[in-house]
């Protein structure tokens, strides 16, 4: 196998390290920093590692990895790539540390660093992906949340130099709505269903099935983000966001549509436990996000409440974002791993089949006990009740933690 194929292993790695670590910081403090919001200390280190160190470290290293499939070439720069995981990396963990310092300096500093491990990110995907010349709703999904993310990156930049020069003071709420807005729904959403659009197919074995409504969710998806920020960062009235909810959620329920015309035709009976919850874990958030967007188009001026924010923040990222994650990974990993370690070995005799790498019914109790308990966090928090965040909240965190345990298991099979 290429050397370029353990640059992926990297990111996967790191994530699970970021993803352990999130769980067992949340665990000391019982959940108690959604209590305390996210604007603070112990906020902005829980957020941003679950964002940057779980999250997008495996989103990376999905890229890394799926780029190769989707354009059939090669990547344009694997040394960039390298060098690109080592300054994301160490710029993020001493950002993490200069959180919980409260250092502005440090923070200012790793910031930069990881900042630019992004533009490094960015400029390898994006040379790839002109280069291929391939364009389809796949590949243009992949491209518009690699571009969110530069600009995700360049607002925490701007709000990092307000902090410490005191410029721009009254752009820094516009700012920092118009950063979560492009790196939740631009950065993960876009990346997310664009990738879908080529993995369920192939987990699903699915053949024949239309391809109109991938068009559909990339224009809707992108005009939600699009119109959300500008709402932020031009300090708009609340009609806008209202609309890029709306618009959103639209985008949600296609999405959803499109996932079942691929899923009915489909030739294989079961992809696995993991597929088979991600595609209901999308048909709740899916009500979720219709739910949501009513209630700000009924009320829209509880839509920025801390509270409210709060709640909608815990079932996008939680709910959505690393709940597919989590379940996609019950299927990619164990692939990769076979490949690399087992693939020139096939067929022969005493080589272990895809299926020997991790336990399936083990998968699904797993994610199951994972998506009831996050959902108990979520009444937590509707019923601002702390005790039921931080039962919920434990029980979330050790069964995340017992099921990313599970799926690094394969590395040692």
């Amino acid at each position: 196998m290429p050397a370029m194929s353990r640059l992926p292993f990297l990111f996967i790695v790191t994530g699970f390290f970021g993803f352990i670590l999130f769980h067992a910081t949340s665990l000391m403090s019982l959940s108690g920093w959604l209590g305390e919001g996210i604007r603070s200390p112990a906020g902005w280190f829980q957020v941003h590692l679950f964002v940057l160190g779980w999250a997008t470290m495996l989103a990376m290293g999905a890229v890394y990895q799926l780029i190769h499939v989707i354009l059939q070439s090669d990547l344009y720069s694997e040394r960039l790539g390298y060098i690109h995981y080592c300054t994301f990396t160490v710029g993020l963990f001493g950002l993490l540390f200069g959180f919980i310092q409260g250092n502005i300096y440090w923070i200012a500093g790793f910031a930069t660093l990881a900042f630019t491990g992004i533009v490094l990110f960015v400029w390898n995907m994006a040379a790839t992906l002109f280069r291929a010349g391939k364009w389809d709703p796949i590949t243009i999904s992949t491209g518009c949340a690699i571009f969110y993310l530069l600009l995700t990156g360049l607002s925490g930049m701007a709000m990092g130099l307000n902090f410490a020069t005191g410029l721009w003071n009254e752009l820094h709420a516009r700012l920092f709505g118009a950063h979560i807005w492009l790196g939740t729904l631009g950065w993960f959403g876009l990346l997310i269903t664009g990738f879908s659009y080529k993995l369920l197919p192939m987990f699903y074995l699915a053949h024949d099935y239309p391809v109109k409504l991938q068009k559909t969710v990339l224009s809707l998806w992108n005009a939600g983000v699009l119109v959300g920020a500008s709402s932020f960062l031009f300090g708009s009235g609340m009609g806008l966001k209202v609309a890029a909810l709306l618009l959103i959620a639209l985008a949600v329920v296609v999405y959803n549509a499109h996932v079942l015309q691929i899923r009915r035709k489909r030739h294989k009976r079961s992809p696995g436990p993991g597929i088979e919850w991600s595609v209901l874990g999308n048909q709740i958030f899916a009500a979720f996000a219709v739910a949501f967007a009513l209630r700000a188009l009924w009320s829209p001026g509880h839509l920025l409440d801390t509270r409210t924010v709060l709640t909608a923040g815990w079932i996008y990222l939680s709910g959505w974002v690393s709940f597919t994650v989590l379940c996609y990974v019950s299927k990619i990993v164990p692939f990769l791993w076979w490949t690399y370690k087992y693939g020139k070995q096939a067929g022969k005799p005493g080589t272990p089949v895809l299926a020997d790498l991790l336990n399936e019914p083990q998968v699904n109790l797993s994610l199951t006990a994972i998506l009831c308990a996050s959902l108990s966090v979520l009444a937590g928090l509707a019923l601002n009740s702390p005790a039921v965040i931080a039962i919920g909240g434990g029980a979330y965190s050790l069964l995340s933690i017992a099921y990313i345990a599970l799926i690094a298991m394969v590395f040692a099979r």
